[in-house]
């Protein structure tokens, strides 16, 4: 199974899919043919994050360790950097964070490089949170930490606004026979600094118990914010913000938007029209109403994990589930295998 996929804007058909059990693998040829490009230099074949420098592309970082937080997880060891477009990596910190959910980088200074650390997933660790490194990832501030069993599963950074940045935080732990997803701890923090300083948002947001969170901005409405949320009752599903985070509204609270979240729990929003977003959990869904409505669409396989979709044309995109990675060219009506 696959949770990880990122591709190469100036490239359309070279993309990278990143694996649980089975480390990072490339593609030149929009999925035709993919090759593995992290064994002999990784410490742990399980990837829960990949990010390319668009503007450098052969810049690539991989955080290890999935966010799908299974029984059966195979542990992070950390980041990894690349700078010849994956054909060597260097080891560049974090080794203790465990799962580490996501990798963004400053559009406008790509030395700055921020880290969501979901944390060891069966026991408690200081390990979590917030990373930043503004050398490239060769040294790390730990920018955001709330304890040693509330870790940071995604963050995005707000378009044309590089300053402001989002955060979710989750209280996660794995057991054999169970999964510990939420408390009245955890949401939705924002920076306005670069990261240095962190307040939590819960205008419009669930209160009491929380869980697990991802967030979507596009580059078409720098103000919006999706949040898809994992909460009891009915107060689970899509929240939206159209003031930069200042207050949400639950838009859509469908239950398929948000089954078994500690395993797939995903939002990505059109870089070109932040009125389409997709969701994507045991079926791949879609709006073309900022999440006031839903229809299913195909994918070759189902438990769905992760989408890239290509910021200037949005025909092309990756998509991955338990099944693997796919590239279309047609804006998902058909696919590579």
């Amino acid at each position: 199974r696959v949770t990880a996929v990122e591709g190469l804007a100036d490239r359309p058909g070279t993309f990278y899919m990143g694996a649980t059990g089975g480390g990072v693998w490339k593609t030149h040829d929009f999925g035709a043919s993919w090759r593995n490009v992290s064994d002999g230099f990784f410490n742990t074949p399980s990837i829960g994050a990949i990010c390319v420098d668009q503007d450098h592309p052969e810049t690539v970082y991989v955080g290890t360790g999935t966010d799908g937080l299974r029984s059966n997880l195979i542990t992070g060891k950390g980041i990894y950097k690349s700078t010849d477009g994956g054909r060597t990596w260097i080891f560049s910190g974090l080794e203790k964070t465990g799962q580490i959910g996501a990798v963004e980088l400053d559009p406008e200074n790509p030395q700055t490089v921020f880290v969501a650390a979901i944390g060891q997933a069966f026991q408690p660790n200081s390990e979590r949170g917030i990373f930043r490194s503004t050398d490239g990832g060769s040294t790390w501030k730990h920018v955001l930490f709330h304890s040693d069993t509330v870790g940071a599963v995604d963050l995005e950074i707000a378009p044309q606004h590089p300053h402001i940045i989002y955060a979710a935080l989750w209280r996660a732990e794995r057991k054999p026979w169970t999964i510990i997803s939420g408390a009245s701890e955890g949401g939705i923090y924002k920076s306005t600094d670069g990261g240095d300083h962190w307040s939590k948002l819960t205008e419009g947001l669930p209160d009491g118990l929380i869980g697990k969170i991802d967030l979507a901005v596009s580059a078409d409405d720098p103000k919006r914010v999706y949040a898809l949320i994992e909460a009891p009752d009915d107060r689970g599903g899509l929240y939206r913000s159209d003031n930069f985070g200042a207050s949400f509204r639950l838009v859509s609270n469908r239950p398929d938007l948000v089954n078994r979240p500690f395993y797939y729990c995903n939002v990505e929003a059109n870089p070109q029209n932040a009125n389409t977003v997709f969701v994507l959990a045991n079926r791949y869904m879609r709006s073309y109403d900022a999440g006031e409505s839903w229809e299913r669409i195909s994918s070759p396989h189902g438990d769905n994990h992760d989408l890239w979709i290509h910021p200037r044309d949005t025909m092309i995109l990756i998509q991955c589930n338990d099944g693997g990675a796919n590239v279309s060219a047609d804006y998902g009506r058909t696919w590579s295998t």
